[in-house]
């Protein structure tokens, strides 16, 4: 509970200082100091967590999502990744309401990455030359058709750095599209399968 609030504070902040940038600096240095703390928070829950578990080297490789989420904190939501590597090895049937936390976790996912990745390619692209994402109504359209895996091309980035978080935001969206259809094509063929099993004989 405590990292999800640090990572919701770290949201806000940065939102605040992309979206009000022209607040007074005394505000522009609370949202500094916050988002410094979450930082900060999440580095000593990585380094404990690395202490206790004893394998150095090893840990940062088979937990390569945290190490890319420490680096990036914007890319918190990430972690569902995880809940969904837990129904794939689930033994037996997993219970729907397993399914159901999936999907949700990744619809709330992709809202919370598609919001932070409009903030930092909207923080790249506006004022840059010949750009065309000048609002951040703009940069939210353009994150949702990108997620959405759609891409319409009307407002595209500009900058070296808005096209690398583009190339970021559509591998998310094709992860999680993936992982919202497999696990309810994988419920639906469980309901099938339960039905079948009930069948009388020879029905």
């Amino acid at each position: 509970m405590p990292l999800a609030v640090a990572s919701l504070l770290f949201l806000a902040a940065y939102a605040t200082k992309v979206l009000w940038h022209g607040l007074a600096s005394v505000w522009q240095d609370l949202c500094l100091a916050v988002l410094l703390a979450a930082w900060a928070l999440f580095a000593v829950d990585y380094a404990v967590r690395w202490r206790l578990s004893g394998q150095r080297l090893r840990f940062v490789r088979t937990h390569w999502l945290d190490t890319v989420v420490l680096v990036l904190p914007l890319l918190r939501p990430l972690r569902v990744v995880k809940v969904y590597e837990a129904v794939q090895r689930r033994h037996g049937q997993p219970r729907l309401a397993l399914h159901a936390r999936v999907i949700f976790y990744a619809g709330i996912s992709t809202v919370l990455l598609g919001f932070a990745g409009a903030l930092a390619v909207y923080q790249q692209e506006r004022g840059a030359p010949g750009a065309s994402m000048r609002t951040f109504g703009d940069a939210m359209w353009w994150t949702c058709a990108t997620l959405a895996t759609v891409g319409y091309g009307d407002v595209t980035p500009v900058t070296p750095v808005g096209r690398l978080i583009a190339v970021g935001i559509m591998a998310v969206g094709l992860a999680l599209l993936g992982a919202v259809t497999g696990t309810f094509a994988s419920w639906l063929l469980q309901v099938f399968s339960r039905e079948d099993d009930e069948r009388p004989r020879g029905s």
